[in-house]
């Protein structure tokens, strides 16, 4: 059973669509850490470079999960935009290990906050600071502090210390992940009464 098939029990939604957009920098681990949060069964073993884009759908008894995972590399980021719209909540990758490029990562995060399509929309926001297991990696505070998350005052977030290749972490995010998404349900079904 997959930490999706999780996410969904715990949510007890009825196939409710849930679409989570997955952001990050080329080589953060996007596609590693989406592999982990498939079923077992469906997993890949050889992980190979995003181009473009990839769309993962995964079923469960009450969910139905469609994961946009787009490419981090400088010449794809603006396909990003086209899949704001519709996304459910955010998975934004960024490699710990990765000192150089904080400043691109934070960039880009900038560039997705501001975005006319999500700078109004409340949409859940999930960091993994991802290749904890790195000899040089920050820590998920210190990556916090370099991405001025303080300063998101008009989402929900959280970040997560995680290492994709093992999957230690990514539990916890999911876990606070489906809380977001279960409220947001359940604010959206009040104002439809």
């Amino acid at each position: 059973m997959g930490l999706l098939d999780k996410l969904s029990g715990w949510l007890g939604l009825r196939k409710k669509e849930v679409n989570v957009l997955c952001l990050g920098l080329d080589n953060s681990g996007k596609t590693t850490i989406i592999n982990q949060l498939k079923p077992s069964n469906t997993q890949t073993q050889e992980i190979v470079p995003t181009i473009g884009f990839n769309i993962e759908k995964f079923k469960s008894s009450s969910l139905s999960f469609t994961v946009f995972d787009m490419s981090g590399q400088s010449r794809y980021r603006n396909l990003w935009e086209h899949y704001y719209k519709e996304s459910h909540a955010i998975i934004f990758v960024i490699d710990s290990g990765d000192k150089l490029r904080m400043v691109v990562a934070k960039e880009e995060l900038d560039t997705f906050l501001n975005h006319e399509d999500i700078r109004c929309k409340k949409i859940p926001v999930l960091f993994f600071a991802n290749k904890m297991d790195l000899q040089d990696a920050v820590s998920s505070v210190k990556v916090s502090q370099m991405l001025c998350l303080e300063n998101i005052k008009d989402k929900p977030w959280h970040i997560c210390a995680s290492n994709a290749i093992k999957g230690e972490g990514l539990q916890e995010g999911l876990d606070w992940l489906q809380e977001q998404i279960a409220q947001s349900h359940q604010n959206n079904e009040h104002m439809n009464d």
